[in-house]
């Protein structure tokens, strides 16, 4: 069996954070639904939907 090699580190635009944000908010799936929609880790995805963060989209 080989090892997986680690993803490397994306970036994302603030308006494809601020999307991720808002279809989170609407509460249609759950973060883990979008994350792997998205194919994002869900600890992104609750960073980007907290607070601290999400002033920083606006």
């Amino acid at each position: 069996m080989g090892k997986n090699k680690p993803r490397p580190r994306r970036s994302f635009t603030p308006e494809f954070n601020a999307e991720i944000v808002e279809l989170c908010r609407r509460g249609d799936r759950s973060v883990g639904q979008m994350a792997k929609g998205f194919d994002l880790t869900e600890t992104a995805v609750r960073l980007w939907v907290s607070p601290s963060f999400s002033h920083r989209l606006l």
